[in-house]
């Protein structure tokens, strides 16, 4: 259909059909051709173009989009608060999240309020986003599943056992809310976070629903953090079985191995991925500056300014070698030397994202970076230490949570 014969159902169509499929730069691409055309959305145009920002990271442009909701009077439509919620959560930007949801007022809906406790639970607010559901019970508002989903999320990552098991309870008993294959996956992350390992391991075997590849892959990420050799081969062998091939599980195999020393199985497991073409899928991360998002791949040079970023990226590794940083290329899985391990891991996606911001920001603006993938442990101690080097705040979020790096530290406390 010509651009000028469009009406607003059509233009809504064509975003939310690229919304539904994943694909959140063809319904920002959209939205420009409907404004160029002089073409005044609506408040179901503004959710997708909010939901296809919170989706790459797009926080300038979001806030863009927030003006101008502003300035048309959307303010008061509860979804279009509500997709504000979301993009300010997903781009890290929690005190914006916060502020929406106050302004909403009366307005708020149920939706209103599982948003924000799961955007505080997943950027790391955990005991925020408890008390937001003790007051939304105050309120005598109904919880649905993915409410509780953010709760057991936020005890999960703040170490409270105790308490999220209560909420377990509770909500098949309160609320009638029957455990579902993600609550399940909660309680095993819960437990196995905190050390409790073969708690996990007995919780998954007699769980009322059967474990899919998530709940095993948490156990296995579990049992690489605490060095539970045992059963994470226990985990590993029912992944083989459920979802044969998957490169993150090669990961968290190769992980585990290195912990407990055992490098011979690290190296013969690499020649296996080889031996049955497994690849570990291509990691690439995003960053806005600017109102453009560029997006960077693991020794990336196709960017104009690639030997500015290089020499940036020389200048970090500098940096942090005075820092005493030393790279940890057990975490490279392939069969080269040291010296290339190394050079690796410097040019990860989102250290090239880094380096890049860097050289593009003002001093003391917070860097946001969005990672397709788990970020890997050694690229977790180097953000560390260049928040703190640069006096940046860098706020990345993985496939698993979000990671708010400042000062040196990172909110997820090294356990993500």
């Amino acid at each position: 259909m010509p651009v000028r014969g469009r009406n607003l159902v059509s233009w809504n169509s064509m975003l939310n059909s690229f919304a539904a499929n994943g694909r959140p730069n063809e319904v920002l691409t959209v939205f420009r051709e409907m404004l160029g055309v002089n073409f005044a959305p609506d408040g179901f145009t503004i959710v997708s173009v909010l939901t296809a920002c919170a989706e790459i990271g797009a926080l300038a442009l979001g806030r863009r989009v927030h003006v101008y909701v502003e300035k048309v009077g959307l303010v008061d439509n509860s979804h279009v608060s509500n997709a504000l919620i979301d993009l300010y959560a997903k781009c890290g930007s929690v005190n914006d999240a916060r502020r929406i949801f106050e302004e909403m007022g009366l307005g708020r809906t149920v939706v209103s309020w599982t948003s924000l406790i799961v955007g505080l639970a997943a950027n790391g607010f955990g005991k925020e986003a408890l008390e937001l559901f003790s007051l939304m019970e105050r309120e005598k508002l109904v919880p649905t599943e993915i409410t509780m989903v953010g709760v057991l999320y936020a005890c999960s990552h703040c170490g409270l056992v105790d308490d999220g098991f209560r909420y377990f309870d509770r909500m098949k008993e309160d609320y009638g809310i029957s455990p579902r294959i993600e609550h399940l996956g909660c309680m095993v992350d819960l437990l196995g976070r905190a050390g409790r390992v073969e708690e996990a391991y007995d919780y998954i075997i007699t769980m009322p629903l059967e474990p899919n590849a998530v709940v095993w892959r948490t156990l296995l990420g579990s049992c690489a953090m605490h060095k539970k050799l045992g059963l994470g081969k226990v985990a590993w062998e029912r992944l083989v079985e459920l979802d044969p091939g998957h490169s993150g599980d090669y990961v968290l195999l190769s992980n585990l191995y290195a912990a407990v020393g055992m490098w011979a199985d690290v190296h013969v497991l690499r020649k296996t991925m080889v031996k049955d073409r497994v690849r570990k899928n291509p990691g690439h991360s995003l960053v806005e500056l600017r109102n453009s998002v560029y997006e960077f791949v693991m020794g990336d040079r196709s960017h104009p300014e690639s030997e500015q970023i290089y020499e940036m990226l020389a200048d970090i590794a500098e940096r942090l070698r005075r820092e005493g940083y030393i790279p940890r290329t057990s975490n490279v899985l392939a069969d080269i030397e040291e010296e290339e391990k190394e050079t690796a891991l410097n040019y990860h996606s989102e250290r090239l994202a880094i380096a890049f911001a860097l050289l593009k920001s003002l001093p003391g603006i917070p860097i946001r970076i969005i990672k397709n993938l788990r970020m890997c442990g050694d690229c977790h101690v180097a953000i560390k230490l260049i928040s703190k080097v640069y006096g940046r705040e860098i706020i990345v979020r993985d496939r698993s949570r979000f990671h708010h790096f400042q000062g040196g530290a990172c909110s997820c406390k090294d356990y993500w």
